[in-house]
């Protein structure tokens, strides 16, 4: 069996490697070009190994740049991405490779088993998609529009950071800071000229602070128009990426980018995802007016923008008398992550052991997974915010479980990466309820991937997935975060050892749908935001007034016209979800309804769920989702359970 990949990334020589890594495969693809009858096993295995073996290269590169942000790791990135995409894109382009997936798909139909028959319909769809069939100028700028876009992706992506670690705002008076957590106090302290002094920034940790439990108005105003007007130069980057995105659409044969998105969802049509996101839409809007009445009322003055998440805790605490800084205690951050693993461990029957190892950062750490008592994957562990790593959470694989050419057994890997808050040798990482139902959310990503019994590397965990469904798994799983009998196995006070009491958890389960049209809302402002903008080309003032034009429908508070959003959106500026934001709410109703199929079991007693692992989670892409549901729960999603797990009422 093949030992798990070493993480390791010389900065130095990597442009060089990287050059001669590609000059080796680009002389391994003559060679297999060359080859007189080509096969399943003689050309396709290798050459999508070969592929792997690349990306086992490059991701410790844009993992480091991710989680250890630097000049250095800047520069590296900056040059490796054109080279990379160049390559990739030449490849994509092929038109030889493309040929021969097709000869291989006709000559070997009846001899292929269905997870080589998902590798080679994905490929050559993937080939159709990048043009391999079109003429040498079109390619030729389809090339050169791959280059410019992920350039812009990364420049997007690293104006954001700069800009959130540009900012401070420093509290002097006390009084500003008073209502604020314990821990939350502590983080931001600091002295200077012998007095203290508290520094606030546009990291989460230290904004969400400020903006729920800040009692200084003009602060909380000032720290918002930062956060919402970050990065003004990404407006130019929006306005080029939409051209090329549209550009390359049309060279492909789409009207637009959204339709262009859609061939590789399970949503069947531009229309049908505009009136899924409508329909929901519709359904939320008059409880969303009714939960808006009652936050107003909470507050002495018309609300704003930057009032809501201040309010919004105070209306908490008289609705359900609960305090989210009362529960902080229960949730240290080594507690809980050992506590999801004992419930997925009872879940799924799988097991965790902590592996010794030196990574990139001190507070790295990493876990052998075994799935009866055999050895079958590696998961790394980065938690905590800090000035390097940029904003939000992810889960990012390194290496998926596949059979190579030679019939070895190659084992998978992933990181799961989160910005909580940062512990020392005096202060613990006291987490928020959201924070777990985070580490949930990415974790259920992780098990998708590395849960995967494929045996075809391309269509193993998370590979091949749809992009509109890739999100079921985690959703699926952040759900259990409010379960109480899950809640028990790690909700537990830091000092004392003291379970979360039953009154307490009941009040977060209660509590858990608080304002959930109001959220509801927003999320389908984003995705109605994305996918329209994706259904024809916007330019400059278009952009916002698009986005106005739907915030009418959904932000029940006008928005500032400092809130300039989208330079900040880098889910589908800088990351993979453009045209496809609303694949959150379209899995959202597969995790809806196989999570409600598991509680009314009773969690741990219940056979859907070991199928769900064995049917999901061992299936990964190598069949459609819509396939693997339809196998799971016997018939297709209901989409009323959607609304019940929002307590959304129709």
């Amino acid at each position: 069996m093949s030992n798990f990949l070493t993480f390791s990334c010389d900065l130095d020589n990597f442009i060089k490697d990287l050059k001669a890594q590609l000059t080796n495969n680009n002389e391994k693809i003559e060679s297999l070009l060359h080859l007189k009858d080509k096969t399943y096993k003689n050309f396709l295995k290798p050459l999508q190994m070969m592929e792997e073996d690349l990306d086992h290269f490059f991701t410790p590169l844009s993992h480091l740049n991710s989680v250890n942000n630097s000049e250095k790791t800047q520069k590296v990135y900056t040059q490796a991405l054109p080279i990379i995409t160049e390559y990739s894109t030449k490849i994509s382009q092929n038109i030889e490779i493309y040929k021969a997936y097709k000869e291989i798909a006709t000559n070997e139909n009846t001899q292929l088993n269905y997870e080589q028959k998902r590798v080679l319909e994905l490929n050559i769809q993937h080939f159709e998609l990048s043009g391999a069939h079109l003429d040498e100028k079109t390619k030729a700028r389809l090339q050169e529009i791959n280059i410019r876009k992920s350039e812009l992706s990364n420049n997007f992506s690293q104006n954001v950071l700069d800009a959130t670690n540009a900012y401070s705002y420093i509290i002097e008076d006390e009084a500003d800071v008073d209502g604020l957590p314990a821990s939350d106090k502590e983080s931001a302290k600091f002295e200077e000229d012998g007095k203290t002094k508290y520094k606030f920034t546009l990291q989460m940790p230290s904004y969400i602070a400020y903006m729920t439990y800040g009692k200084n108005r003009e602060i909380r105003q000032k720290l918002y128009e930062a956060y919402v007007s970050r990065a003004p130069q990404n407006a130019a980057i929006i306005d080029e990426l939409l051209a090329l995105r549209q550009e390359m659409s049309e060279l492909l044969g789409f009207k637009n980018y959204a339709e262009y998105s859609l061939a590789t969802k399970m949503a069947p049509s531009t229309d049908k995802v505009i009136e899924f996101l409508e329909s929901l839409l519709d359904n939320s809007q008059h409880q969303a007016h009714e939960e808006l009445k009652q936050l107003q009322k909470s507050a002495p003055h018309q609300l704003e923008s930057f009032d809501t998440a201040y309010y919004s805790e105070i209306l908490k605490k008289a609705q359900y008398e609960i305090d989210e800084e009362q529960y902080r205690p229960y949730f240290e951050q080594k507690s809980v992550v050992n506590g999801m693993m004992q419930f997925l461990q009872k879940l799924f029957s799988i097991k965790f052991v902590p592996h010794e190892e030196k990574l990139w950062h001190e507070k790295a750490y990493a876990y052998h997974i075994y799935e009866n008592d055999k050895l079958k994957a590696k998961i790394y562990f980065d938690l905590e915010a800090r000035d390097s790593k940029r904003g939000g959470a992810w889960m990012n694989n390194f290496g998926a479980h596949c059979q190579d050419e030679n019939g070895e057994e190659h084992l998978a890997s992933a990181f799961i990466v989160c910005n909580f808050p940062p512990s020392s040798d005096t202060n613990p990482s006291l987490l928020r309820h959201d924070d777990v139902v985070t580490l949930f959310h990415e974790m259920g990503h992780g098990i998708h991937h590395l849960l995967s019994n494929v045996n075809e590397n391309e269509v193993s965990g998370v590979n091949g997935v749809e992009w509109d469904a890739v999100e079921f798994p985690s959703q699926f799983l952040e759900n259990f975060a409010y379960e109480p009998h899950v809640l028990k196995m790690f909700a537990k006070h830091h000092e004392t050892g003291e379970v979360l009491s039953d009154a307490m958890i009941d009040k977060l389960v209660r509590a858990k749908n608080f304002l959930s049209a109001i959220g509801m809302l927003r999320q389908l402002e984003f995705s109605l935001f994305d996918f329209e903008l994706h259904t024809k080309l916007f330019q400059r003032e278009e952009v916002q007034n698009l986005l106005d034009s739907i915030r009418k429908k959904t932000a029940l508070i006008k928005a500032p016209t400092y809130n300039k959003f989208q330079n900040g959106f880098s889910h589908i500026f800088a990351g993979g979800y453009a045209a496809g934001y609303y694949s959150y709410k379209w899995a959202e109703v597969l995790s809806a309804d196989a999570f409600y199929a598991v509680v009314d079991e009773g969690v741990f007693d219940s056979k859907t769920a070991l199928k769900y692992r064995d049917i999901i989670l061992h299936g990964g892409g190598a069949k459609s989702m819509q396939e693997l549901f339809k196998e799971l729960m016997g018939r297709d999603a209901d989409t009323t359970q959607l609304l019940r797990l929002n307590g959304i009422n129709v």
